[in-house]
């Protein structure tokens, strides 16, 4: 991820956060980078999750494979609740 970042410089990170800027207004771009910041790491945090999931599963243990199905269901409803609260927040 951070690979993306490194082939930017100052100049085009300026010509993109004054493009935000135009778009999105001063008032709304704090409001829109924080939305940003909490996908990344609920993306983040769900990566890990299907990871250790994964390595639980692989383990072949039958309490690996209970941990990786309870962490699965967990992983599944966190990301509906977050459908829905973005779908109610999209509906105001």
């Amino acid at each position: 991820m951070l690979a993306i970042f490194q082939s930017f410089g100052m100049p085009e990170l300026a010509v993109i956060l004054f493009i935000a800027l135009i778009i999105f207004g001063p008032k709304r771009l704090p409001q829109v980078g924080q939305s940003l910041g909490k996908a990344l790491r609920e993306f983040r945090e769900g990566s890990t999750e299907m990871a250790k999931t994964l390595r639980d599963g692989l383990d072949g243990t039958e309490e690996g494979k209970e941990k990786a199905a309870k962490t699965e269901d967990k992983a599944e409803e966190k990301t509906e609740e977050k459908v829905e609260e973005k779908a109610g927040k999209t509906a105001e």
